[in-house]
């Protein structure tokens, strides 16, 4: 029996090295592994050269890209054709393939990687010798992780490997290129200059981050995947400094608040409850833009997660002393603040990063497949917008304004916003129709509502969510406008007195 090692992973190769040769194994390598199973584990072994009778050429680029390998690998054994064949060639069986790749991944994430070090970085020799073991694995075992060594070389010293065993190590083999190759596409992707990210065909390699007690209910399993090749940042790889292990609701509602507040550039402060943000407030003073946030709606807010946008200091962390959350996420934390915060048990204290690279997609699964979308990303100018009213809104409307369709972008459709000095005094969302969403948000404002401006996500189909509007106290409205009914919307805010500007821009958010 024959077993072709090439790593370069060196971890445990030695000791599994041992282990094939007490099987019965003979030992077959390449230069790198070679030289650490001869010279440092002092095993006898063939050179992958003694076997093909052709030298390694082009700096190491060709190996065992040799029939002498792959006739090896590919041979049925039940077929006396193929066995015929090898004998009449001199060539012999391989009956187990440990390899693993060049770190491609690995050297993208650096930072000032280039094109020829990723280039250098693609394996070629690697994943063929995968594939064609994986492909032939009811006669050839393949291995691919450092940590199936220990079991795999069990198996081989009691009886070999069950049927079941050899394919699920060849699934993990393929589901290994098949990551590797994803990672290697989508770099190139990138790196291209090409304005349609959306492609025919799709590769998006993920690498598991941890798993999860459960998903969204106990009943549902739960893990954590990060873009392979991706830059570290964003809530997936954020740095937990307190608390309770995350759960998928935790980090589905820490990353909202996180999506909202880093659209902000003025310090702000987002208080999130089952996505949607119930409070969310900007000012120059955080411990302010908290306060303010908080009383947004001080009901929801009780075991929400709140996002910054700031390092959190000492006077907003006293000031979220009397109220349970279950997370709070930040680009930071000033010492003494940190140290009050963690004076609360169980609360989930995450550190986080501005991400870039990794998927650059919205993904959504449906029943038999998965809708893609690139994110909800524009440049708008709020001194663009269209004034359609008689009425003109002023400089503080204007930019109430500008802070509220910023927040209904964040908020699930149909969204209405009602926002006043830069707060969310009230909000409607997921409703079925807009009137509904205007009368919640109404409900939750109160007297707020009085003097507040209003942001709608999609175009006013109908003038009554206009009369509701001014019965509820408002003084203008953002929308993106478009309906076949503007005329009698736009009629209906100048007979209140509103100001009304168009955006020509949708946010809709399911």
């Amino acid at each position: 029996m024959r077993a072709l090692l090439s790593v370069y992973d060196k971890s445990g190769v030695v000791e599994f090295g041992r282990a094939l040769l007490a099987a019965g194994f003979e030992l077959v390598s390449t230069g790198g592994t070679h030289s650490t199973l001869s010279q440092e584990g002092g095993l006898p072994v063939l050179q992958v050269s003694e076997v093909t009778g052709s030298p390694e050429i082009l700096d190491g680029r060709v190996k065992t890209l040799h029939p002498a390998i792959y006739g090896g690998l590919l041979a049925r054994r039940d077929s006396q054709d193929h066995m015929d064949e090898l004998t009449r060639h001199g060539m012999g069986l391989i009956n187990l393939v440990a390899v693993n790749l060049y770190p491609f991944v690995e050297t993208i994430s650096k930072p000032g990687a280039t094109l020829d070090d990723a280039l250098e970085n693609i394996d070629i020799g690697g994943p063929t010798m995968l594939r064609a073991a994986a492909k032939n694995f009811p006669s050839v075992v393949v291995v691919v992780d450092p940590a199936d060594y220990g079991w795999v070389s069990e198996k081989l010293a009691n009886g070999g490997l069950a049927l079941e065993e050899r394919r699920g190590l060849a699934a993990k083999a393929f589901r290994h290129v098949a990551t590797y190759d994803a990672a290697v596409t989508g770099y190139l992707t990138e790196v291209a200059t090409d304005d349609d990210p959306l492609t025919p065909d799709l590769a998006i390699a993920l690498r598991q981050v941890s798993k999860l007690r459960y998903g969204e209910n106990p009943h549902q399993q739960g893990a954590l995947y990060v873009p392979a090749g991706a830059s570290a940042g964003g809530v997936a790889n954020a740095r937990q400094l307190h608390g309770r292990e995350l759960s998928y609701n935790n980090l589905m509602d820490a990353d909202a608040a996180w999506r909202v507040v880093s659209d902000f550039q003025e310090s702000t402060v987002a208080v999130i409850k089952h996505a949607n943000p119930c409070g969310l407030a900007s000012n120059s003073e955080q411990s302010e833009a908290y306060r303010r946030a908080f009383e947004g709606d001080t009901v929801s807010a009780f075991g929400g997660i709140v996002g910054f946008n700031r390092a959190v200091t000492a006077a907003s962390a006293e000031a979220m002393g009397p109220v349970f959350y279950e997370v709070v996420v930040a680009p930071g934390y000033e010492p003494e603040a940190l140290e009050i915060l963690q004076q609360k048990r169980n609360l989930r204290i995450l550190a986080v990063d501005q991400s870039s690279g990794g998927v650059g997609y919205d993904i959504r699964p449906i029943t038999g497949g998965l809708l893609i979308q690139t994110p909800d990303l524009i440049e708008e100018e709020p001194t663009g917008w269209e004034c359609v009213t008689d009425r003109k809104p002023n400089e503080d409307q204007l930019a109430d304004l500008a802070f509220a369709w910023k927040a209904g972008k964040h908020i699930k459709s149909n969204a209405i916003v009602f926002a006043k000095d830069r707060t969310l005094v009230g909000m409607g969302a997921g409703q079925p129709n807009r009137v509904v969403s205007v009368h919640l948000s109404g409900r939750i404002a109160g007297e707020k509502s009085q003097g507040a401006v209003l942001a709608s996500d999609a175009f006013f189909p109908f003038p009554d969510n206009i009369e509701l509007a001014a019965k509820a106290g408002i003084t203008a409205i953002v929308q993106p406008g478009g309906s076949i009914r503007d005329d009698e919307v736009i009629a209906a805010a100048n007979h209140h007195g509103l100001a009304m500007v168009f955006t020509g821009v949708r946010h809709f958010r399911h």
